[in-house]
């Protein structure tokens, strides 16, 4: 079901145009509902005035001003129907402030039932008997699960898919926890290998992006046969021209692959060639991460906050994560092991998300599942963001654990005694990199002031004293300010054409 928003006219539209944006890209139902200037005053420059249904055009599905009274409850209708019917997305609905104080006859409205749940759709029969035949016929297969997998509730036949064909398989960020990371065909740690070798590649609900380089060489093979299941028909064939179509929603055409594979059954032999390979390289990249885990020097680097991040969390806990490296990191060293438990800046990128995303997963399980703990990982440029919502997560009382991971900056910053180095070059507003925040800024002092709790810790002991506090504690929001090397950065790339994978 769709989330819904309500904005003032003017600013408080154009500051819900990011949300909106970020959850049509996203592919998350909402409904934005704004108040606009009355309809005798347009053009005229009421308060607040701005051509808001145009706007929205662009950032929504639908964007749409009921033309009276009597036909809001069909807009509604229509405005929920959209949001969740084939790919979802964000639809905004207008309402002039002068609609507040009309009234009008009951019988003159025109009431809706509300919309039928959406249609399941499946792929053609003869699509789903090519795709397996490519799949049969591959050496080197892998399979990609996005969040469009997770959306609908995909999980247990997916899992019965990998079982059953022992392929490799590679989720997407918020498809992270599908199939758990630690089943034994989860290859992330492989992950650009596994993309750059693989000769067949089944996408899962999700899309060759920019978060999976387009499907296009260096990262991928010049002649890989694609596999493409979406819910979306403007998107098969993007970027890559498919060797299959397989059009319908994601959990239904995983069964039509699964009753294929029953009538001829394909079991990927796990002493391959290409799983040895695919093996090899997880074993070493572990090793590689484990090392820098493990390091005892001070200051601490991103793998050993990790690692003490990753043993002291619950395992069923709802994770969020923002940042640069602090997400991209943090995405390789935190596991997942259900679905729809991780929420981070999305195929938008869009930053400043965190926080209002662990408040919204927190009032959730607050309700449904008051056990069930919610974790905010941050970098400390991503929580200078919407920092001050710690004073929302403290008014409502929602025991979330904030972790800012500190480098004093935005992927790299300056120590105390750099920073005094360059302040003798004059003002620091020309002196300083722009990328560099205030060294050691106590963010967990904002926690405090609101009556949460906030740790300052330097140490892998100091952290696990302040985890374990903090994750005992389930009555009181709390903020760990870890303070890590400035210059910390992931470990080296593989490749030199690599860039940054992001998400």
């Amino acid at each position: 079901r769709p989330g819904v928003c309500l904005v003032v006219s003017g600013p408080g539209f154009l500051h819900a145009l990011g949300g909106m944006a970020n959850a049509t890209v996203n592919c998350w139902p909402l409904i934005v509902i704004g108040g606009s200037s009355d309809r005798n005053q347009e053009t005229m420059g009421a308060f607040q005035e701005f051509p808001q249904v145009e706007a929205g055009r662009l950032y929504n599905k639908l964007s749409v001003r009921p033309s009276s009274l009597e036909v809001i409850p069909a807009v509604i209708e229509k405005a929920v129907r959209t949001s969740i019917y084939g790919r979802p997305g964000s639809c905004y609905i207008d309402i002039p402030g002068d609609f507040v104080n009309l009234q009008v006859n009951k019988s003159s409205v025109k009431y809706m039932e509300c919309c039928l749940p959406p249609p399941v759709s499946m792929a053609e029969c003869s699509a789903v008997s090519e795709a397996a035949s490519v799949i049969v016929h591959s050496k080197q297969p892998l399979l990609i699960i996005g969040k469009g997998a997770a959306y609908s509730h995909a999980e247990n036949n997916i899992r019965k898919l990998v079982d059953l064909c022992g392929l490799p398989f590679l989720p997407t960020p918020m498809a992270k926890g599908v199939v758990p990371d630690n089943h034994p065909n989860c290859v992330a740690a492989a992950r650009s290998m596994a993309l750059q070798h693989a000769d067949v590649i089944i996408l899962l609900g999700a899309r060759l992006n920019w978060i999976l380089h387009f499907g296009l060489p260096p990262r991928f093979r010049q002649d890989v046969k694609v596999i493409q299941i979406d819910i979306c028909a403007e998107e098969l064939g993007n970027n890559v021209r498919p060797a299959a179509i397989l059009l319908g929603d994601i959990n239904a055409v995983t069964k039509q692959l699964l009753e294929e594979f029953s009538k001829r059954p394909l079991k990927y032999p796990s002493n391959s060639e290409w799983w040895k390979r695919l093996r090899e390289k997880i074993m070493n990249n572990e090793e590689r991460s484990k090392g820098l885990a493990l390091q005892k020097s001070l200051p601490m680097n991103y793998y050993t906050v990790f690692h003490h991040i990753r043993e002291l969390i619950p395992k069923d806990c709802i994770l969020v994560s923002e940042g640069a490296n602090t997400m991209d990191i943090g995405r390789t060293m935190l596991p997942n092991y259900h679905p729809r438990q991780r929420l981070d800046a999305g195929t938008f990128g869009t930053m400043g998300v965190g926080l209002a995303f662990a408040i919204a997963a927190a009032m959730v399980a607050k309700d449904q599942t008051p056990e069930k703990r919610v974790i905010c990982v941050e970098g400390d440029s991503a929580f200078g963001f919407s920092g001050m919502e710690v004073e929302t997560i403290c008014r409502y009382n929602l025991p979330i654990l904030i972790i800012v991971v500190n480098n004093n900056g935005i992927y790299t910053g300056l120590d105390a005694d750099a920073w005094k180095e360059m302040l003798k070059f004059g003002d620091p507003a020309t002196c300083v990199p722009p990328v560099s925040l205030l060294p050691n800024s106590h963010y967990e002092e904002i926690m405090s002031a609101f009556g949460g709790k906030g740790y300052f810790v330097k140490t892998p002991e100091e952290l696990q004293n302040a985890l374990k506090a903090s994750v005992t504690d389930k009555q009181t929001p709390s903020l760990i300010n870890v303070m890590i090397d400035p210059q910390s950065e992931r470990k080296k790339q593989e490749f030199p054409w690599l860039t940054r994978s992001n998400l």
